[in-house]
């Protein structure tokens, strides 16, 4: 912490001394609208490494260069995190996307949550045990050089279910919270290669997720997955980094694809915060936002230049804590495959660049879609009712607020955003699905028409 936002600290402490203060130093004048705010905030995170914007943003001085004073705290597991979140122990924290929106219309915990903050792009794989990767082997093309075909379908893993569904055995797979991108991602890739991963029946009283299922999922906190993963109890998981690389390094099983290839350029985590909270501290609010978006920034700047850095950052014990080069693997634009099958993945790890960081309303509505889906929504919505949630949930105002005031302070430039003016909140129609299919975020429930496998229409469990 430097001398100077030491010195106003203390004096944004005392409203009797706050004017004379400042004028005095030169610091910053503090409103009285800023003083009645917050300046002493906790957040939390999961040892995960797209947490990365909440740790630099700390680690770069960014926070204090708001006149922010903030602790970042590990949590044991998401809903730990949610928890604290609604009862006030955090003031925000890194949380899966569909954290917020699943809360707010009450799938599991009812609190209203939301996000101004887009944390990542992409960040995650779907690793199997050696064991399953040898019974899948034979079934994947081959190129030239005799390595697989990627991306690696779950066409692939198909009559490995099938063997183990006939012999009566459970197949079991890992994810890491039932509102997970990881949950999505897998039940995605399972179900484009034919693979039902089951339903959900919130109102029977049913939350395992596993109704009809082929391939039964359940949740794993990310750390442990390796170890499960290793001790038989699951034979694949979804998951973020450094938990895939972590497989590889241990040499207990083989990352067969990262999300980048089930979806390209998918949202993965936001930062959340409790509307109660946003509303009671905007400026504060406002200030997190600005500090996390330079944050993303630095961490793509120049080419990833500084990701290196960055994994020192992250490999510190009380962030993610894994060693570097685990890290590094994915962080600075590689990915391992199987043992000593590393390729090329830039865009792996993305924080700022294609406007990350932007909260689209698009992308809560995908994952609206997906709860439907799997039966997480229970029953039909019409198409403005996912939009009416999509906007309670995500708010691109308080974004494009923290945006102007970062254009206007010279700190970042008016190219790097999308136009305020003429943004709708939609991305065009998005075709980089592993299974061909186009989504167009103004028309959720064609888009669930569109799918062999899952809830649409008037179905229900």
């Amino acid at each position: 912490m430097t001398g100077l936002n030491t010195i106003r600290r203390a004096f944004i402490k005392s409203a009797l001394v706050l004017a004379a203060g400042a004028a005095t130093l030169g610091l910053p004048s503090v409103s009285a609208e800023e003083y009645a705010e917050k300046e002493e905030l906790k957040f939390g995170f999961i040892k995960l490494t797209d947490m990365a914007p909440l740790a630099v943003a700390y680690e770069k001085g960014f926070f204090e260069d708001e006149g922010l004073y903030v602790t970042l705290e590990a949590q044991a597991n998401w809903k730990v995190l949610l928890d604290r979140v609604i009862d006030g122990q955090l003031d925000g924290a890194h949380m899966l996307a569909g954290q917020p929106l699943g809360a707010t219309i009450g799938f599991g915990t009812q609190a209203h949550i939301i996000t101004a903050f887009s944390m990542d792009l992409n960040g995650n794989g779907i690793t199997v045990s050696n064991d399953i990767w040898d019974q899948m082997k034979p079934n994947i093309p081959k190129d030239a050089d005799g390595k697989p075909v990627h991306p690696i379908k779950a066409d692939y893993l198909k009559p490995v279910v099938d063997k183990y569904k006939s012999e009566g055995k459970p197949f079991n797979m890992g994810m890491v919270f039932p509102v997970s991108t990881h949950n999505y991602e897998l039940r995605y890739w399972l179900a484009a290669g034919g693979i039902n991963p089951g339903y959900y029946a919130p109102h029977k009283g049913d939350s395992s997720g596993q109704i009809n299922a082929d391939a039964l999922l359940s949740v794993t906190p990310p750390p442990q997955m390796p170890a499960t993963l290793e001790a038989g109890t699951i034979y694949g998981y979804c998951v973020g980094e450094p938990w895939n690389q972590q497989a590889v390094f241990k040499g207990i099983g083989v990352p067969v694809i990262t999300d980048y290839e089930i979806w390209k350029d998918n949202p993965e985590k936001v930062f959340g915060v409790s509307k109660e909270w946003a509303d009671k501290y905007p400026i504060t609010h406002k200030k997190v936002v600005k500090a996390m978006i330079r944050a993303a920034e630095w961490l793509d700047a120049n080419n990833n230049a500084n990701r290196p850095e960055a994994v020192k950052i992250l490999s510190k014990p009380q962030y993610v804590g894994a060693d570097y080069d685990v890290i590094a693997n994915s962080m600075t634009g590689t990915f391992e495959y199987e043992k000593g099958d590393k390729r090329e993945v830039p865009d792996f790890n993305v924080f700022f660049r294609y406007n990350a960081t932007y909260p689209y309303y698009s992308d809560a509505i995908w994952y609206l879609t997906q709860m439907r889906r799997w039966g997480q929504i229970a029953d039909e919505k019409s198409d403005d009712w996912f939009m009416e949630t999509a906007k309670k949930v995500y708010r691109p105002d308080i974004y494009a607020a923290a945006a102007k005031e970062l254009i206007a302070e010279g700190k970042l430039d008016a190219k790097d955003f999308p136009d305020f003016a003429t943004e709708t909140g939609f991305k065009a129609p998005q075709k980089g699905f592993i299974d061909g299919i186009t989504y167009d975020g103004t028309k959720p429930n064609d888009y669930l028409k569109k799918f062999k496998i899952g809830l649409k229409g008037a179905d229900k469990i």
